[in-house]
């Protein structure tokens, strides 16, 4: 199926099928960007060492609440 025929298919769907596809979609995004979140900060991710440094400087007391 193409992405036209899908466009065309959604335009053919209720208000309440449409609310339900659009919210199908957001979960699935939602979870790749959790999975993407945690691969990032796992060890050895690309902010591995961004989540480090914000643990030393909890640990040493550096950081102040937010007014």
């Amino acid at each position: 199926m193409s992405l036209a025929e899908i466009k065309c298919a959604v335009e053919a769907l209720s208000a309440d099928e449409r609310a339900e596809l659009a919210a199908f979609v957001r979960e699935r995004e939602n979870r790749a960007w959790d999975k993407q979140i945690d691969a990032d900060f796992a060890e050895g991710g690309r902010l591995s060492a961004v989540a480090e440094e914000a643990r030393e400087d909890i640990r040493a007391g550096r950081l102040q609440d937010l007014p």
